[in-house]
């Protein structure tokens, strides 16, 4: 994920990230990309019934 992210790419795929990729998603989309995905979240699913407990 570290050569992925260093050469421009991304660590995520077409079914999104998972636990294990957390911390990596949080490197390739710095904070201020982290909370505009929470922020999208919210607007969608704003009880935190999709996904308990994951990223977003």
């Amino acid at each position: 994920m570290a050569l992925g992210l260093e050469l421009g790419g991304t660590i995520t795929g077409e079914h999104g990230v998972g636990v294990l990729k957390r911390e990596w998603l949080a490197r390739e989309l710095g904070p201020v990309g982290v909370e505009l995905q929470r922020g999208i979240k919210q607007v969608f699913d704003p009880l935190g019934l999709l996904n308990p407990g994951k990223l977003f």
